[in-house]
């Protein structure tokens, strides 16, 4: 069956969430659906221990940067914070396969014609470590 990718909110299956939710006993949602009038998640006051599936279109709630910023702000006051944020599939299987992650912040990336400045985004390196096959 073909998903219908004209949607732009996908739930949380209630299975994932209640495994999480044993773990961490949440207490708020910052991102609920359906959305009470008047309310959002980025201004307010969060709980405890939070879930947040976050929206990720900008026209959906500001975009999942801002939902992350939120998130590290609620966490500085001592709060927990459980992100569902979908990774890309080759990124996950470095993740599967053991890699270390080491993030670099904004790498300015070159350009190919005179080696200038160009590009920027935020990057990270994954280490597949070889094994040592001599002492």
């Amino acid at each position: 069956m073909k998903k219908d990718k004209s949607k732009n909110y996908w739930l949380t299956p209630p299975d994932f969430y209640s495994v999480l939710n044993k773990e961490f006993k949440f207490d708020f949602d910052p991102c609920p659906y359906p959305k009470p009038d008047c309310f959002n998640g980025l201004t307010a006051e969060w709980g405890k221990s939070n879930y947040v599936n976050p929206p990720f279109k900008k026209e959906d709630g500001g975009g999942i940067a801002y939902w992350i910023t939120k998130g590290i702000e609620e966490n500085k006051k001592g709060k927990t914070v459980v992100f569902l944020i979908h990774v890309d599939r080759a990124i996950m299987k470095l993740i599967k396969a053991g890699a270390e992650i080491r993030t670099l912040g904004e790498v300015a990336w070159l350009s190919t014609k005179d080696g200038s400045e160009g590009y920027k985004h935020p990057s990270a390196v994954f280490i597949l470590k070889g094994k040592k096959l001599f002492n």
